[in-house]
């Protein structure tokens, strides 16, 4: 039987609840769609700023999450179906606080894309070091998607001040899927970028790397609180950015604009 049909919810005997868009990510979804609605027509236009950037990246981590576990679940772990983890359900993950709170507290004091915690993954389920580094890439490639697919509208040079607000919560919003994808890229224990690495590393180092992912994310604020670090890093995200055609002034209005309470 081929990997395709071992991961067929008949064969399972799933249910197709299981892979049912949950009421909570279609009514982000709805939320997204309605505030850039009353950001571009300039109605309530911070608090529709606001509501537009963080239902849109509460959406895009959800669709993070969702990508490692599709392809966890086509690479042999069935369970993460069980878990309801392919509902784009955010309260089915592992750890709610790591997934959601935290990456929107650091996304409004911050303005920064952090990443969230990830699915769980039964990865003594999963045969071959290359696919469980696939799981691992899965989420940071929906948030280069994200990011490309936000800067389309500026490479054919849109009237933005016609839509001011509208057009720098779009750029915001790139922007954070693009901090986003450099910061899982990074090879620290925990995050998506140390977990693709893992599998090819010797033993000894592997238990190395499993002992410090836990306290991955302390790591990164460590390294992202040297200034030489961090200078580097928002140096290297705004070259990248300049080359993909992210206008920065419209990010840093976008970034004022969600702090809607401050005038």
């Amino acid at each position: 039987m081929s990997d395709w049909r071992r991961g067929d919810p008949l064969v399972l005997g799933l249910p197709r609840a299981a892979f049912r868009p949950s009421g909570i990510f279609l009514a982000l979804v709805a939320i997204f769609a309605v505030s850039g609605f009353m950001a571009w027509h300039q109605v309530t236009p911070r608090f529709a700023v606001f509501l537009f950037v963080i239902s849109g990246w509460l959406v895009s981590l959800c669709l993070h999450e969702y990508a490692h576990a599709l392809v966890a679940y086509r690479s042999g772990d069935t369970d993460v179906a069980h878990r309801g983890y392919l509902t784009l359900n955010p309260l089915k993950y592992s750890n709610v606080l790591l997934s959601i709170i935290l990456p929107l507290l650091v996304v409004l004091l911050g303005g920064i894309g952090l990443p969230g915690g990830a699915v769980w993954v039964d990865h003594a389920a999963i045969r071959g070091r290359l696919r469980k580094s696939l799981i691992s890439l899965a989420g940071p490639a929906v948030n280069l998607a994200c990011t490309l697919l936000l800067l389309i509208p500026f490479a054919f040079d849109p009237d933005v001040w016609l839509h001011l607000e509208f057009w720098s919560g779009v750029a915001l919003l790139a922007f954070l899927q693009l901090t986003a994808t450099v910061l899982n890229l990074l090879p620290v224990p925990g995050l998506d970028g140390g977990n693709a690495l893992t599998p090819w590393l010797k033993p000894n180092t592997q238990r190395m790397y499993n002992v410090l992912a836990p306290y991955g994310f302390i790591l990164l604020f460590v390294l992202l609180w040297q200034p030489e670090i961090n200078r580097y890093f928002f140096d290297f995200v705004f070259f990248v950015g300049d080359g993909l055609g992210l206008p920065d002034q419209l990010y840093a209005l976008g970034r004022e604009l969600i702090r809607f309470w401050q005038r």
